[in-house]
């Protein structure tokens, strides 16, 4: 099989100093094994996704050098490909709407924890769910969150058995990492039903106001676009565990992941889009070169 992988950027806002490393990485393992790279347009978010912008990261990553097919894959294009993920997760009995703002999460929670999907959801609306009529047509505009502990049951997310210690055994999913998470965790990283319901719980995967959720769409675009190696940063290790969720769940195939390093500015803090002083437009027009890029970046 062909080592594919994919850069996807979202055009809302310029590509800074950690965008070059992370796309140049991805570039350079997809050469070095002979692979392909490809250019992924993540413009779900289209109060805030602009064309203008879009245009500069192209231009800003050919720059560098990089090359990729065209056309490239559009999010926004793909709906019906998300909306058919959805509909088959609502009819698994996977999914229930949730009416919760952000301030209601957290008011209902006495001890806030953050999960990869941000504060833990407490489950307010899954109690709630027998309100909602089923079975029937998935509800359309709502937050849609998945029931963690009932994927977590269905057959063939956790079906492999792990000898413990004390010589009984667990139910484990698992990944490789090719890369590092934050901690270092390389190899075959493993987790448990237990780790999903208490440190991930039930993620969004439809936005009433954007429609699939970044977890779900992911996951439905490397499917698609046959990824076998995902090279993205370590902020987004913890969410893997969602993802082979997800890829057990729609029966599709969990690729290799390769989480690396953080670009940070001088206070170790990690680079943002409106940090525009490390934006490769900027150094573009101070006359830096595609090699200067490389070299601050330690990719020289």
């Amino acid at each position: 099989m062909t080592f594919t992988t994919r850069f996807a950027p979202s055009p809302t806002g310029p590509l800074h100093l950690g965008h070059a490393y992370s796309a140049l990485l991805a570039h350079d393992m997809a050469m070095s094994e002979g692979g392909d790279f490809l250019l992924r347009i993540d413009d779900l978010d289209a109060t805030r996704s602009r064309p203008e912008w879009e245009d500069q990261l192209k231009s800003d990553l050919a720059w560098l050098g990089l090359r990729w097919p065209t056309p490239c894959r559009r999010e926004s294009d793909s709906m019906a490909e998300y909306d058919a993920a959805l509909d088959r997760l609502w009819s698994m009995g996977l999914l229930y709407p949730c009416t919760c703002s952000r301030r209601d999460i957290r008011e209902a929670l006495s001890a806030p924890q953050e999960g990869p999907d941000g504060l833990i959801y407490p489950g307010t609306c899954r109690e709630k769910r027998a309100a909602f009529p089923r079975p029937g047509d998935r509800p359309r505009d709502v937050t849609l969150r998945l029931d963690m502990a009932q994927a977590c049951r269905m057959a063939g997310v956790f079906d492999h058995q792990l000898e413990t210690p004390e010589g009984g055994c667990r139910r484990v999913a698992g990944f490789t990492e090719s890369g590092a998470g934050p901690a270092g965790d390389t190899g075959r990283i493993e987790f448990t039903p237990e780790d999903m319901c208490a440190g991930v719980g039930d993620v969004v995967l439809a936005r009433k106001d954007v429609g699939a959720a970044y977890h779900l769409a992911v996951v439905i675009d490397d499917d698609a676009q046959k990824i076998t190696h995902v090279i993205r940063g370590q902020d987004l290790f913890e969410a893997t565990r969602i993802h082979v969720v997800l890829q057990h769940l729609l029966g599709l195939p969990t690729p290799v992941y390769h989480h690396h390093r953080l670009i940070r500015d001088e206070a170790g803090k990690r680079l943002a889009k409106r940090d525009d002083a490390r934006a490769i437009a900027r150094y573009r027009d101070d006359g830096a070169s595609p090699q200067d890029i490389r070299d601050m970046v330690g990719l020289g």
